[in-house]
């Protein structure tokens, strides 16, 4: 640490309980290599002789760490330079005795955030994806565009389609213009630290003018379909209603006709009658 004097000092501390089985984390943000100074602390009811020291990066044994009692509290106590990538990771003390308790501390760089929800636009129209690293400048943005498995680099020099705003270090515009169908999937910004790289996707969905439509031409069909069974149900009636007034009028022709045969028929005897009481 004396080498990297210039460089600025992270310390965190972890807490743990004697008599709890369960793990401690905390999560540890770096964008640019740092001292680092960690320090675990444990109170000891049954004397701190009695617990065994260790620390680990990963599966790794360190050494050189530090361990200090005061009263009944144990203090283990780790210090190192984070320089690199390959030293980011997590870090973890352990104190043994009765029951292991450990600490850990996970060190990563910064997280860059877009748009949680897919973002939909039409074709044809242009528009913009954003991702943004919160108290943070990243030393690169690069743009990647997947429809798969495989993430393709935009070049924006290829392509006028194509636009990138650096305007602030902390965030990266993606300009897509003239959209179409094929501009659709996922789109992924990377950033580059001093420490490591962090990535974030973007879900754009492309839709064509008569996507929106499909919803009201449906409900017209159905609409249309409902008007034409009303109308045929209309029409079925009416025949039928005709049908029987027709059968009506038919009989009622029958009888007369019944009624007019039946009054002559009568008549002609009372005819014959009336002529041989006259002889």
């Amino acid at each position: 640490m004396t080498k990297y004097s210039n460089l600025s000092l992270e310390s965190h501390n972890i807490s743990l309980a004697e008599h709890s089985n369960v793990p401690v984390e905390k999560n540890i943000t770096l964008e640019r290599p740092s001292n680092i100074e960690l320090t675990c602390q444990i109170t000891i009811s049954r004397g701190v002789n009695s617990v065994n020291v260790t620390w680990k990066k990963g599966d790794e044994l360190l050494e050189n760490y530090l361990t200090n009692a005061t009263g009944c509290i144990l203090y283990a106590q780790y210090m190192f330079t984070i320089i690199n990538s390959k030293q980011m990771g997590s870090y973890s003390c352990f104190f043994g005795g009765e029951k292991e308790q450990r600490g850990t501390f996970n060190f990563k760089v910064p997280e860059i955030h877009g748009k949680n929800k897919p973002l939909i636009t039409y074709v044809g129209d242009s528009t913009v994806l954003m991702c943004k690293c919160q108290h943070c400048s990243p030393l690169h943005w690069t743009w990647y565009h997947s429809n798969g498995s495989v993430q393709v680099p935009i070049d924006v020099q290829m392509s006028e389609k194509y636009a990138i705003n650096r305007t602030n270090a902390n965030e990266t515009r993606l300009k897509i213009m003239q959209l179409t169908e094929d501009n659709q999937g996922s789109y992924w910004c990377h950033a580059v630290f001093q420490l490591g790289e962090s990535e974030e996707r973007v879900q754009l969905v492309v839709l064509s003018y008569l996507v929106p439509l499909k919803p009201f031409l449906g409900i017209v069909v159905e609409v249309a379909i409902l008007v034409a069974v009303i109308l045929l149900c209309e029409t079925y009636t009416q025949k039928k209603k005709k049908h029987i007034d027709d059968g009506k009028e038919f009989e009622q022709v029958e009888q007369l006709k019944s009624d007019d045969t039946n009054g002559v028929e009568n008549n002609a005897p009372r005819h014959r009658k009336n002529e041989s009481v006259s002889q």
